[in-house]
């Protein structure tokens, strides 16, 4: 029986018991749960850096926002306060859409 060891979908159990294959979980505490859902992103984006055509980097970038919302839960928020955020940031320094690239600024 190969062992995981990580975190899974919700629905992840429900899937493997349709199988009718055995399996193991357990349900984390809020400290662990925090820990795996960091661990969970790191793993997705690599898999997203490394995805080789459009289609697999957008599965890969709607697993890293599943965990991004997963996240804001944790940290006592909402995904509408993350938006509000994320919108407040882009009117006062802009987005990434322009390309720019700074090379590099003259010293005083």
């Amino acid at each position: 029986m190969p062992t995981y060891n990580k975190l899974v979908r919700d629905r992840i159990p429900e899937i493997i018991q349709y199988t009718g294959k055995s399996f193991n979980t357990s349900i984390l505490d809020v400290d662990h749960y925090e820990m795996e859902l960091k661990e969970k992103l790191k793993e997705e984006l690599n898999e997203y850096l490394e995805a080789s055509d459009d289609a697999s980097a957008i599965e890969e970038l709607a697993d890293l926002l599943e965990l991004i919302h997963a996240l804001t839960s944790v940290h006592h928020s909402s995904v509408e306060e993350l938006e509000t955020v994320r919108k407040e940031k882009a009117e006062k320094r802009g987005g990434f859409q322009e390309r720019i690239f700074l090379i590099d600024v003259e010293d005083e």
